[in-house]
């Protein structure tokens, strides 16, 4: 991972990237229930939340391994996420 500052841009960019996914998913499906796009769009900031916490709670040497770990939690977390906005 290059630094702290560009693995946090890269969360606020997918996060945020598949927010849009969901808000264009709703404008293409206008009788489909919205609550349980919001749903998905709630985990999505929770992923968020979660996320830069661990970031800023670090406090261990093996730095990469732990960074990798967070970026591993986020193509996680998205993915399934991803899988649940394909079933709406």
């Amino acid at each position: 991972m290059a630094s702290i500052k560009q693995l946090k841009k890269d969360i606020n960019n997918t996060i945020g990237s598949f927010i849009e996914d969901i808000y264009i998913w709703e404008i293409t499906h206008p009788r489909a229930e919205i609550k349980k796009s919001n749903i998905l769009i709630d985990e999505s900031l929770l992923l968020f939340d979660q996320l830069i916490k661990e970031i800023n709670l670090f406090k261990i040497k093996k730095e990469k391994v732990h960074f990798k770990s967070i970026k591993q939690q986020l193509n996680d977390g998205i993915n399934k996420m991803k899988k649940k906005l394909e079933k709406l």
